[in-house]
């Protein structure tokens, strides 16, 4: 039983940590990703003719 709350408590933390750390808006390293991604393709397309 101890070993199940353990696990519980873990998976609850982890998912704490992601909602933080990568799918928070404005901060997040997805936002921050796809921020740089979006300038990359911006930057590319211009050097086209």
């Amino acid at each position: 039983m101890r070993n199940i709350l353990i696990t519980v408590m873990m998976l609850i933390v982890v998912a704490l940590m992601f909602t933080e750390i990568i799918a928070k808006d404005g901060t997040g390293t997805r936002d921050r990703i796809e921020t740089q991604g979006n300038t990359t393709n911006t930057a590319i397309g211009s050097l086209a003719p």
